[in-house]
Parts: structure tokens; sequence; C-alpha cells
């Protein structure tokens, strides 16, 4: 099987698919970082958004999804915007877990595994 990588630096890619999966790294706010929880999780999803369509897939065929929070307190914040952007019907596993994230003005990241496109 054929694996392909995209967005690929010289620490990580972006997006791995392999074996009819699409596997994103985790993703932060690189747009500001924005001030808010809910700001910078809709700036991640469009990124998502676009990794995904890149891999040749999108958000309805979500199979997991990881995200960290710096401060839980906020997890309804970022429920309003992952809500609002997720596929009805189609969502996917998910774990949310509280955690000091690679520099302190990013307050989440958010990793999915999605099935490559049908």
């Amino acid at each position: 099987m054929t694996i392909t990588r995209h967005q690929t630096g010289p620490r990580m890619s972006q997006a791995v698919a392999y074996g009819g999966l699409v596997f994103l790294a985790g993703q932060v706010d690189l747009d500001g970082p924005a001030a808010t929880v809910g700001e910078q999780t809709a700036n991640i999803l469009r990124r998502i958004d676009g990794l995904l369509a890149e891999a040749g897939t999108d958000k309805s065929r979500l199979l997991s999804a990881t995200i960290w929070i710096t401060d839980m307190a906020r997890f309804n914040e970022m429920n309003e915007v992952w809500d609002a952007w997720v596929s009805p019907g189609n969502t996917p596993a998910r774990a949310t877990v509280e955690a000091k994230l690679a520099a302190p003005h990013y307050l989440v990241e958010i990793a999915v595994v999605a099935a490559a496109g049908g």
C-alpha cells in the first residue's frame, strides 16, 4: 500500500493517508492566534477542512477526534463551535482532555482520523 504525505516538513506531515485512512497531525490556530477558545476552534476546523480536502476526504468521513484544551472551564465554548461544524449524523468517536499545549497562546489543539474519500 502507498503512503501519501501532505504538507511534509522536517519534523512532521500535516496529513498522512494510508490504507483507506487519513491521519491529521494535531492542528492549532496558526492564523493569529485568535484570542478566544471559540475563535481558535473555528480557525482550526477551517484548517482541518482544508487538509481533509487536500487528502481527498471531508468531515462527513471522520472516524475519531482528539481535542486538547488548556482550560476545561472553556469546554462549552469550544463545543458550540464544534457542534456547528461537525457533520450531523456523522459524528466521530471523540476524546477531550485538558492539557498544557506547545505555546501559551494556543488554547485548543485538534487531531482527527478520517476514512479516505469514497
